[in-house]
């Protein structure tokens, strides 16, 4: 099913089932691309320095167009940011959403060593169909054990739906990843949802090639209210 969307013309949206998201299809829709509003590009080429074992073997390219229903909207934009660290080291919460994806200083949030999440609350159940997040991309840096989640538990206990996991040795103890590693660009990294619906957005990391602690720039998440 999950190639389905992608070359048959057909949107996929979600139910809930048994406490879980799960997609079915509806009638044909029309798809567009995605337009997303890049911020500047801090450098180019593909850094040397930064390495990785699972690193995407698409780095240096850019982004292919992205399809998607027609008529979604950034469900994010200002919208609750809570974190399993509560008092950033550099910047706000709030500025996880504020729309501004620069690179430079006064633009990221930093937070502490290890593990750490950030968790978006949209207010309202939508169906999603793709994540970004942007980390610090002034410079090269691979951030790691990233893994994205969707649910309608705020505890993400239930109902829980993992839409990207680049964990490949199970380090942050939420399953083992096969999703790539990247270097952070200005592009960001988009993770597709597939319809699913959720209320809550959870993104993990674990440090990066840089140093141990963790940096978000922005989050965006395209999607439409649940019926």
């Amino acid at each position: 099913m999950h190639k389905l969307m992608g070359f048959s013309g057909l949107a996929v949206v979600s139910v809930l089932l048994a406490g879980l998201a799960v997609p079915r299809f509806a009638v044909a829709e029309e798809l567009v691309e995605l337009e997303i509003k890049l911020p500047k590009a801090m450098f180019s080429g593909t850094p040397r320095n930064a390495k990785s074992t699972h690193l995407d073997p698409t780095t240096g390219q850019s982004r292919k167009p992205f399809r998607v229903p027609a008529g979604l909207t950034n469900v994010v934009a200002g919208k609750t940011v809570t974190a399993s660290d509560d008092d950033p080291i550099v910047g706000e919460l709030e500025m996880l959403t504020d729309g501004d994806k620069e690179g430079g200083d006064g633009s990221f949030t930093e937070f502490g060593p290890g593990l750490q999440w950030v968790q978006v609350d949209l207010g309202d159940v939508y169906e999603l169909f793709a994540v970004l997040v942007w980390h610090f991309h002034s410079e090269a840096v691979i951030y790691h054990d990233v893994v994205v989640q969707l649910s309608d538990d705020p505890d993400f206990v239930a109902g829980v739906t993992t839409i990207y996991n680049n964990d490949v040795d199970n380090s942050a103890g939420l399953g083992v990843g096969k999703d790539w590693e990247w270097i952070e660009t200005h592009e960001g990294r988009l993770m597709p949802a597939k319809g699913v619906a959720a209320r809550y957005i959870r993104l993990y990391s674990n440090g990066s090639t840089s140093n141990d602690m963790n940096h978000y720039i922005e989050i965006e998440a395209y999607g439409r209210p649940a019926e």
